[in-house]
């Protein structure tokens, strides 16, 4: 079984076409052809079923490429660290972020450290706080930005950077709009615009709505903070964002204020892999970001 054989198998499964797969990574076709024939015939087994101009995987073809994937990130990895190893400062860090902290958080610490370290590269990923220590634990990234920062994960290591208030966002419009501040309870008649299924900051207030005893009903669901602010100042519901993400207001139409009952907070840090040391590159990323959020911190910041 080489290398280039599996190269070959997982991008004709990607592309479930083989000119297409030969044309991609510029080799024959006949290549390509005869490396999975010789592939299939050292497992004894059927990868793919053939018909017409496409084929797709057998079942044991889709086993094999999910392993096989694995595999390949590992091989991956090795050769990113090797090289690493003779040049930190010229790696690439993969890092992944959830989208309410992609327009003020990500941003700036990224300035901050490219300052001081020109020659390191970046490859983001965005997601849900789940998608990225799934993209953790089986390496494909070493590093995410996450909130609120899991402890006590099996297969992660949480260091949190600060933690941030959850604040109300409110029409200006709104009957409350010139309140100093806000018990939650005073929202359990209103619509709520929330983050969709599968967003911590939506567990983060339902929780807190059952908490004083109350299921917070959702008139709008998404995965934008900036279209949230934007459904909340065309008056179609109320919502609770963290602090750091309404410090810049996109809309002069809403009103933000504290949640004094419960009081609500979010921490905000990083997760690395528990099992498996990350690259040399992300580990100077992240000496980095916890001495520069020490002293943030310090100075009250």
């Amino acid at each position: 079984m080489e290398l280039r054989q599996l190269k070959y198998f997982i991008k004709v499964a990607e592309l479930e076409h083989v000119s297409e797969a030969a044309a991609d990574m510029h080799v024959a076709q006949s290549a390509v052809s005869r490396q999975i024939a010789n592939l299939e015939e050292e497992l004894g087994v059927e990868l793919f079923i053939r018909g017409g101009r496409q084929i797709r995987l057998t079942p044991v073809g889709e086993v094999f490429l999910e392993r096989i994937k694995l595999a390949m990130t590992e091989v991956e990895n090795a050769e990113r660290d090797v090289r690493e190893f003779l040049n930190p400062e010229s790696g690439t860090i993969r890092l992944g972020f959830p989208t309410s902290l992609a327009a003020k958080t990500l941003p700036k610490v990224i300035a901050a450290f490219r300052r001081e370290h020109p020659q390191i590269g970046f490859q983001l990923q965005q997601g849900t706080v789940q998608e990225l220590i799934e993209a953790v634990k089986v390496g494909q990234i070493d590093l995410a930005f996450a909130s609120p920062v899991p402890l006590d994960h099996v297969d992660v290591k949480g260091d949190i950077f600060f933690t941030e208030n959850v604040q109300a966002v409110l029409p200006k419009s709104h009957p409350f709009a010139d309140y100093d501040h806000l018990r939650l309870d005073q929202l359990r008649h209103e619509p709520f615009v929330l983050f969709r299924q599968g967003y911590i900051m939506r567990d983060l207030v339902v929780n807190a709505c059952r908490q004083v005893g109350f299921e917070p009903r959702a008139a709008f669901e998404g995965e934008d903070i900036d279209t949230i602010k934007g459904l909340v100042a065309a008056g179609l519901g109320v919502s609770l964002l963290p602090e750091i993400a309404l410090q810049e207001r996109a809309t002069r139409e809403t009103v933000v204020m504290d949640i004094v009952e419960p009081n609500m907070t979010r921490t905000i840090g990083m997760v690395r892999p528990k099992h498996r040391d990350v690259a040399p590159s992300e580990q100077v990323f992240n000496d980095f970001l916890i001495n520069y959020y020490q002293k943030l911190n310090q100075f009250g910041w």
